[in-house]
């Protein structure tokens, strides 16, 4: 379908919730989404296509055909959505790259000798399941703590297939395990071990410590001290599980805080889970930065959840998300549990989000490569000065003291780099005073009118052009622009008082703050400083080689090697005016003397 027909079917569409399917030329889904009213949502694409973000432009010029299904609510659509995005996995929507789930721990006490192994999901087999838990290090966690409390086997034998085969493993003689494969352990021991582990799993450690004691008081009454030393042993184990409540904190989480960030090119979607004030685990999902973050947000949050099998008691949000209500209820429909969504405002809960935040910045910098941080850099600048991403960004400044020695600098940043050999140096020419806008007009006529004339080193035109000063240097910049009939951005460096670029200016006074983003902010002040770097060096550079000019200069026949042998010899300038022919005829020719000895004669007359 061609765009326009795009935009009519859009327009014939009912103002009623529902799902809209977006698919290419190969009749492959690239995104599916939502919508309270179908006409309303999916005619938007089909609009005003420049107020687009780059990647919904992307996305709409992929688009050939599209279909819609209504839905009877907004809930119903929802629970479509979701349904879509899982089957289909769209390329223009964000998607979680981890759908494994949770993991769980399986016991089927039906085996002669059980054991505890780690699943992914839940299977109709007689077993028993506990969790879900965060995740697989934090389970083997869990099954490694209870191995090593109940003395259980850690090793890959199978009972009672090898039991009296072969001789006991490391974890015995470190007393990590009962030495279940030698003969004459009994069964009915390890079946004992086993349910308290069971037990345990359950969150019933005070029944299982109950039964240890028991047993060890017994043992001690008979006067086996050796197996009741071994009992205390393990009800000190059990009771210090107990206070770290390893196994029923980590299974289910009551509290979820999401946290988000981004960098200049990623954006991080994190989840830490906490239980009873403990942080217990994180996930996170690293993605590039999303045009809308609470929408990506709420996307990912459902695809979470939902593919988790899971819902926490709350869940703390760093910010609104859409439909948070419908994804409540779509949660107690799946879980039978609903969970709370609060944005906290004040107190411990606010810096539980703003841990997460923390968190989720830390991922997505680690993630974000110096290449991708520029690139990133220069698409917000551009977004802040409404134009595409600059490539050639030229920047000018204007050093004199006191209007002596006045020059200027260009200096040139492609692709966000310094590209020092297209740096340009100038003298202002014509100008006694110091007069920074009539030398900032000079400078740039000259660099563009060699531009407009092909010349060698000025044959790139810029995209954007940086000007240190106020609105005033910007409308200099711009007249001589227009005079020369050339379309370029110009925009004027204003500083604070600390001397750091705080905004850029447009020539019409518009100011367009760039302080309150770092990236940018840090990117216009180290081109402001390489700017005034430049200028100022080769003002010195000037100023220097004027202050070192003496009176020898431009006398015929005396170079840098003689004048620098006549200083040697007579140590001063007043003392080679004082001296005679003849004494300086022992260093100099007979010329080159003659003419030093007449200059400062003729300088006393």
């Amino acid at each position: 379908m061609t765009f326009e027909e795009l935009k009519e079917k859009a327009l014939t569409l009912p103002y009623a919730p529902g799902v809209y399917i977006m698919r290419d030329k190969t009749n492959q889904v690239i995104y599916v989404g939502k919508a309270k009213k179908l006409k309303n949502r999916v005619s938007q694409y089909f609009q005003d296509t420049a107020s687009h973000t780059p990647k919904t432009r992307m996305m709409v010029s992929r688009i050939d055909h599209f279909d819609v299904i209504v839905a009877a609510s907004e809930f119903e659509a929802l629970v479509l959505e979701c349904s879509l995005i899982k089957r289909y996995m769209p390329k223009y929507n964000i998607l979680l790259k981890d759908d494994k789930g949770y993991p769980y721990l399986r016991l089927n006490r039906k085996d002669p000798y059980p054991v505890i192994t780690l699943v992914n999901k839940i299977a109709d087999d007689g077993a028993e399941y506990f969790g879900p838990y965060g995740s697989r290090g934090v389970t083997n966690a869990i099954l490694e703590a209870i191995r090593l409390t109940l003395k259980l086997p850690g090793c890959h034998k199978q009972f009672p297939r090898d039991v009296g085969k072969g001789r006991p493993c490391l974890n015995y003689h470190m007393n990590q395990c009962e030495g279940w494969c030698q003969e004459g352990k009994s069964f009915l021991d390890y079946r004992g071990r086993m349910e308290q582990a069971r037990q345990l799993l359950s969150g019933n450690y005070k029944a299982v410590a109950e039964e240890i004691r028991e047993q060890m008081l017994t043992a001690a009454e008979n006067l086996e001290f050796e197996l009741a030393a071994s009992l205390r042993d393990r009800l000190n184990a059990v009771e210090s599980l107990s206070q770290k409540q390893l196994v029923t904190a980590l299974s289910l989480a009551d509290t979820d805080v999401v946290g988000y960030a981004q960098t200049e090119a990623k954006a991080c979607f994190a989840v830490l889970h906490f239980s009873g004030g403990n942080l217990l685990d994180k996930d996170y999902e690293v993605f590039p930065v999303p045009d809308d973050p609470e929408a990506a947000v709420s996307s990912l949050m459902k695809q979470y959840y939902l593919s988790r099998g899971m819902a926490p008691k709350i869940v703390l949000l760093p910010f609104e998300i859409e439909d948070s209500e419908l994804f409540a209820q779509l949660l107690e429909q799946q879980f039978g549990r609903k969970p709370k969504l609060r944005i906290p405002q004040r107190g411990d809960n606010v810096r539980l989000v703003e841990l997460a935040k923390k968190n989720a910045l830390e991922e997505a910098q680690r993630a974000t490569s110096r290449e991708e941080k520029t690139s990133g850099t220069l698409t917000l600048l551009g977004k802040m000065l409404a134009m595409e991403p600059p490539g050639r960004i030229e920047s000018f400044d204007i050093s004199n003291i006191s209007g002596t020695d006045i020059v200027a600098s260009m200096v040139v940043f492609q692709d966000g780099k310094p590209r020092k050999s297209d740096y340009k140096r100038f003298q202002v020419e014509g100008l006694s005073d110091q007069d920074d806008y009539a030398s900032m007009a000079q400078v740039v006529r000259r660099r563009f009118v060699h531009f407009t004339a092909g010349d060698k080193g000025f044959e790139q035109k810029p995209d954007l052009l940086l000007i240190d000063g106020g609105v005033t240097h910007a409308c200099v910049a711009l007249e001589v622009l227009r005079d020369l009939e050339l379309d370029i951005p110009v925009f004027g460096m204003v500083k604070d008082d600390r001397h750091r670029t705080r905004a850029l200016v447009t020539p019409d006074g518009r100011e367009i703050r760039i302080d309150n983003n770092q990236a940018v902010f840090a990117f216009v002040g180290t081109i402001q400083e390489e700017t005034h770097r430049f200028a100022i060096t080769y003002h010195r550079k000037l100023r220097s080689k004027r202050l070192r000019y003496s009176e020898l200069d431009g006398i015929p026949g005396i170079g840098p090697k003689r004048k620098q042998e006549l200083l040697k010899t007579f140590k001063s300038l007043t003392a080679i005016g004082q001296a005679s022919l003849a004494e300086l005829e022992r260093i100099l020719p007979r010329d080159a003397a003659m003419a030093v000895y007449e200059h400062f004669r003729q300088k006393e007359a």
